[in-house]
């Protein structure tokens, strides 16, 4: 004959079973309901190395179709190329935050800025920036002229500017503004004025 306590604790076993595959099932159902994070696939910089110096920022805003210039503080090298690449990075990150006037794709990031004399800037973006940006001819060129804005107002000295889409020559950003030419600065910052001026 079985013992009695045998019973007992086999009855106890196939109960702690049962708790455990219904939990399991439950903490499987809500882990499906939470939503992913998203993942930021830009590589990590390493820390600037500099003093904070007031930089503008030219920002775009969608919902009136104008840009803005805003004041910025940020650490900056004393190299002119990495200052152009911070200066970029700093308004994409502008442009990266929830609740930006002019939202970017996650992941979108400069690659470097080349600074070629006289006079030639070449931002070279990546593909998250280019391939998920919105299509339409105002929010692109709105971009444009922000990227452009803020690195000729804070880098003396530059005259024309080519964009690049991970270290090769694209025809649109997103289907729109002309990415096959050089962007002359001045007839840039003429656009800006007036997009600044229609409040």
């Amino acid at each position: 004959m079985i013992p009695r306590h045998f019973y007992i604790a086999v009855s106890i076993l196939l109960a702690a079973v049962l708790g455990m595959t219904i939990y399991g099932w439950h903490m499987r159902g809500r882990a499906a309901a939470t939503p992913a994070a998203s993942v930021d696939t830009r590589p990590v910089v390493a820390p600037i190395a500099g003093p904070t110096e007031q930089v503008t920022l030219f920002v775009a805003y969608d919902d009136v179709g104008i840009l803005h210039t805003q004041a910025a503080h940020i650490p900056l090298p004393s190299v002119r190329q990495q200052r152009a690449e911070e200066l970029l990075r700093a308004l994409i990150a502008l442009y990266l935050d929830k609740s930006s006037p002019h939202p970017l794709p996650p992941g979108s990031d400069i690659r470097s800025v080349y600074l070629v004399d006289p006079g030639l800037a070449v931002i070279d973006v990546n593909a998250a920036f280019a391939d998920g940006h919105r299509s339409g001819v105002l929010s692109e060129e709105l971009t444009v002229a922000s990227l452009i804005q803020t690195l000729a107002a804070n880098i003396p000295g530059i005259l024309k500017v080519k964009i690049l889409v991970e270290g090769k020559e694209r025809e649109t950003l997103a289907g729109h503004a002309d990415l096959s030419a050089f962007f002359d600065v001045s007839a840039v910052s003429q656009l800006s004025a007036q997009l600044q001026s229609v409040q």
